[in-house]
């Protein structure tokens, strides 16, 4: 692929897909919607939980969650019992006890829960729906939160997987972004972790930061590589310092281009392939036996809002500002301003505002997305015979005659120069995305 073609289709602003419609296009949602779809989960469904804990210590300069800095414990106590009033209407709609195979605790910093809110948070959890004895208990932590008591508390709650937020070792870069936190931090982390009994770890790195490059990012992934994480996960940085004011502390003009981001993501992908980790769609590495792996190679891969997954629930219930369920009816999110969702459920009503109802031809599109995500390969005669797509075909063309992309007797698969831009050729087959293309993060 020539380098003018990988600075046009790079610099091209195309949604993560990590659902589909993405978030961008959810509209108004009613609670008796959500009511309804928590009715509809049967007795023999197995159902995924999400806890958003949307509080941190401090903010980072980079960061596009949905979080606040609170410096005071009565803070997180009354957005604990926020938490708590809201699980507890959402169960009382439900007609059944829903298996949980999958419980993920995100955030801002989960971590900044006490040992006896995260006990609190468990029983009322527990009181609703019966964990597996399998369930995957996984929690997203900063290192520089993380000691040896915070790792026996996890691990006596049955956490089996944490994810550390790495970012980057680089000083320059970790100023850059407001981050201090020192390899010798990470190492500490995960040794507390894994003696504590969790040993199944993931570390998330960002690229296209400020101050990084090729060089820096291959010492972090040799340094990262390293530790030997089950899992690692690098994430494009997004600069969209219009919607998070905090990236207004990012200096731009230190941010590299399109083409070097391109490049950064190549040697990223580079050198974990060189120290034995299996790509995993076009962000994600894994270890040869890591159920990730696994899946990718025998096609069981799915996509949801935490990223690449085994986890194939069809619901996936969302509790916490900001945080968006999944049901087979369709998508709903809850109020993300942290007093008015401790407002809402305090008074018993449900948090949904957003959302999406799914129609068929939704369905049928998110079936064609996440088959290019996960597969990079999607054969509409399978998938959607009875649906034309001239239209998304000829948005295609660019990218098959610049030899990113093959179409053959209806199959469309990215060649390994296209695999990295694969969420162009998802956009293709995303209707919403030819209204507005300006609020996404570049393609690479």
């Amino acid at each position: 692929m020539h380098e003018a073609a990988i600075r046009r289709y790079a610099a091209l602003t195309v949604p993560r897909y990590t659902s589909f419609p993405t978030a961008a296009d959810f509209v108004s949602v009613t609670s008796d919607t959500t009511r309804c779809w928590l009715r509809r989960i049967g007795p023999e469904e197995a159902v995924s939980l999400y806890i958003h804990v949307p509080y941190c210590k401090q903010i980072c300069h980079y960061c596009g969650c949905h979080t606040k800095m609170a410096v005071r414990e009565d803070v997180v106590e009354n957005f604990v019992t926020a938490l708590l009033s809201e699980i507890e209407t959402v169960s009382s709609n439900l007609t059944v006890r829903p298996q949980i195979m999958h419980l993920h605790w995100g955030g801002g910093t989960p971590s900044i829960l006490t040992a006896l809110q995260f006990h609190r948070i468990l029983a009322a959890l527990r009181l609703a729906f019966d964990f597996h004895p399998e369930m995957e208990h996984a929690i997203e932590l900063d290192p520089r939160t993380v000691t040896s008591v915070l790792a026996r508390t996890l691990a006596l709650m049955g956490v089996n997987r944490a994810s550390l937020g790495v970012q980057d070792i680089d000083a320059d870069v970790q100023k850059a972004i407001g981050r201090i936190q020192p390899i010798e931090i990470v190492i500490r982390a995960t040794s507390f972790l894994r003696e504590a009994g969790i040993d199944r770890l993931n570390f998330d790195l960002i690229y296209g930061l400020p101050h990084q490059s090729v060089e820096t990012l291959r010492e972090t992934c040799e340094r990262v590589a390293s530790l030997k994480p089950d899992r690692v996960a690098c994430f494009g940085y997004a600069h969209l310092p219009q919607r998070r004011a905090n990236q207004r502390l990012i200096d731009a003009s230190m941010l590299p281009d399109a083409e070097a981001r391109f490049a950064q993501a190549g040697t990223v992908a580079e050198n974990f392939t060189r120290f034995g980790y299996q790509p995993v769609g076009i962000d994600h590495f894994a270890l040869p036996h890591d159920e990730l792996a696994i899946a990718a190679a025998n096609g069981t891969l799915h996509r949801n809002f935490q990223g690449y997954t085994t986890d194939g629930c069809q619901t996936l219930i969302g509790f916490g500002p900001s945080s968006i369920s999944q049901y087979p009816g369709g998508y709903a999110q809850n109020i993300s301003d942290v007093g008015q969702y401790s407002r809402r459920v305090d008074t018993g009503e449900m948090a949904t505002v957003r959302g999406y109802s799914m129609r068929e031809s939704d369905r049928v599109r998110a079936g064609i997305i996440t088959a290019l995500m996960c597969n990079f390969r999607v054969d509409l005669n399978d998938i959607a015979p009875d649906m034309e797509f001239a239209d998304e075909l000829a948005l295609l063309r660019p990218l098959v005659t610049d030899g990113l992309v093959e179409v053959r007797d209806g199959v469309i698969s990215a060649t390994e120069d296209g695999k990295p831009l694969i969420r162009l050729v998802a956009a293709a087959f995303d209707e919403f995305r030819r209204e507005n293309m300006q609020s996404f993060s570049f393609a690479v």
